[in-house]
């Protein structure tokens, strides 16, 4: 492949993103192709020491707009030294969490004015927006089970209550339907291997794409 090819996973909580990440990464790489496999808050020094300070806490440690200054200084770093070099190197990049989680979760649920978080997009991320973006969805009921049975550490966002991951849920669909050129929407209600067949589909034609274009 000769562009590189970036793929972003979203969503609330629980609905198995890393794990799936972790899975299409292999699987990419069993068909030879060169992949790097990241993460946000995080994914390059810079911004993975940014990630604790977002991620561990109470609930109510930053405010939104706060939390959205936050991710995009983190975000500015991870592609600068992570993701814009592997693109240019021709390799597949897929990242846990991008842009859309700073629209969803920052924004809907936490209202952050949209204007705001489309200067800082357009300022940090300009032309650099993702190929494919496979949106997974969960009841929110599932979110809450999963996320009382995990009992992480990184749990600021985890602990923000039912209404915040309702509208978490709603803003997600939202953007997958208002880009379905980009966004591929994923059932996470369901077995694993299930859920990979479904991402393999959608990554395999993007792949096809990227090679035509």
């Amino acid at each position: 492949m000769s562009a590189g090819l970036f793929i972003t996973f979203e969503g609330g909580e629980g609905g198995g993103k890393s794990t799936q990440a972790r899975i299409l990464a292999e699987r990419l790489r069993a068909a030879d192709h060169e992949v790097v496999l990241t993460r946000e808050p995080g994914g390059s020094p810079g911004a993975e020491a940014l990630r604790n300070l977002l991620l561990e806490g109470d609930a109510d440690r930053w405010s939104p707009l706060s939390e959205t200054l936050l991710m995009y200084a983190a975000r500015r770093d991870h592609l600068e030294r992570t993701i814009l070099p592997a693109l240019t190197a021709g390799k597949v990049v897929v990242c846990d969490r991008f842009y859309d989680s700073t629209r969803a979760y920052q924004g809907a649920a936490g209202g952050v004015d949209p204007g705001v978080i489309a200067a800082l997009e357009d300022a940090v991320v300009g032309r650099h927006a993702p190929d494919l973006t496979l949106v997974f969805d969960l009841p929110v009921e599932t979110v809450l089970a999963r996320a009382a049975e995990r009992g992480a550490a990184e749990a600021r966002f985890e602990s923000k209550g039912r209404a915040f991951h309702e509208r978490l849920r709603a803003a997600f669909l939202e953007i997958a339907r208002r880009e379905p050129a980009r966004c591929v929407l994923i059932d996470a209600d369901r077995p694993v291997e299930a859920m990979s067949d479904a991402i393999w589909t959608a990554v395999e034609a993007s792949l096809s794409k990227a090679i035509l274009r």
